[in-house]
């Protein structure tokens, strides 16, 4: 909702195509003029269908009538390769909560094993992770201009991969290769352990750096954080005229149980300090506490009780 907003207001048009079922679903809206910014909804897809004992979920809140079913597991890639199917080498970035954690070699507590980049799997040409205001309408300006996606390879807060022979240096860090983190040996669970600190050591907006993983004959490049928003801008993004609810269409399923944990909810603040090792937040929005100015807040809390 918040990135359609930001898009509606620099002068783009989006169409939310939620929750697709089968391929002829990806016609709804016609052919986009510009491309595809696919991610598989407010919360990732496994966590919404499994529990920690690896058993599978009756309900999602995040689905209509908290019904189970209405999206797949892992569906940013799913969604990615219907894309494709459909239609072929459109311009396609994936970014959202399973896209910014999976952007390097990681472990899958579900397969038990470590898998490649997401950007590697899903097939997408660009990846988008933390917060995806100014990445977002960056990629969509310059698609707009005539760019081709491939050659929109310096946007902060994306990653993209290349050949090896295509790959031109640049100053970056390099974690160790997909091939040696994936070892379940001693060795490799080490080298994982390197290369999760180096990129959680470099995922800073201010003194981080590029961050290369090999994967074979390709390298996933990804590019320093985005620069937080600061509180002018925080505003403007929050002060955008959203429904405060789920769409009508859904009344008649019951509508969408998760808005009611938000629904009179605030957000003052973006990123935190702690990076404490439960919780991914410091991962997405960085390490860097910014937040909205009061006057706006009261704004908020105004349209709210209202």
């Amino acid at each position: 909702a918040i990135l359609s907003r930001v898009l509606e207001d620099k002068g783009f048009r989006v169409c939310i195509l939620a929750q697709p079922q089968k391929d002829a679903d990806y016609t709804r809206f016609g052919r986009p003029k510009l491309g595809f910014f696919v991610n598989g909804g407010n919360i990732d897809s496994m966590v919404a269908h499994y529990t920690d004992a690896k058993k599978k979920r009756s309900s999602d809140a995040y689905s209509p009538g908290k019904k189970m079913g209405l999206r797949p597991d892992r569906a940013t890639i799913v969604y990615s390769k219907a894309v494709r199917r459909v239609y072929g080498d459109i311009p396609l970035a994936i970014g959202g909560l399973e896209a910014s954690l999976r952007r390097f070699a990681h472990y899958d507590y579900w397969d038990n094993e470590v898998k490649q980049s997401i950007l590697i799997e899903s097939g997408a040409d660009l990846l988008m992770y933390g917060m995806g205001e100014r990445s977002c309408v960056e990629i969509a300006t310059r698609l707009k201009n005539g760019e081709d996606i491939n050659e929109i390879n310096d946007v902060r807060g994306t990653c993209f991969a290349v050949e090896t022979k295509d790959y031109i240096p640049r100053p970056a860090a390099e974690c160790p290769t997909y091939e040696i983190v994936k070892e379940p040996t001693e060795g490799g669970k080490k080298q994982y352990a390197i290369a999760a600190r180096l990129q959680l050591d470099e995922h800073d907006a201010f003194r981080g750096k590029s961050v290369i993983q090999r994967h074979g004959n390709r390298i996933v490049v990804v590019n320093p954080p985005a620069l937080p928003l600061d509180k002018q801008e925080l505003d403007a993004v929050y002060e955008l005229p959203y429904e405060r609810n789920y769409h009508p269409v859904y009344e008649k399923d019951g509508g969408v149980p998760a808005i009611e944990e938000v629904k009179f909810s605030i957000i003052q603040n973006r990123g935190c300090f702690g990076a404490c090792s439960f919780c991914s937040l410091a991962y997405h929005q960085g390490r860097t506490v910014t937040s909205r100015t009061a006057d706006s807040l009261v704004k908020e809390a105004k349209i709210i009780a209202a």
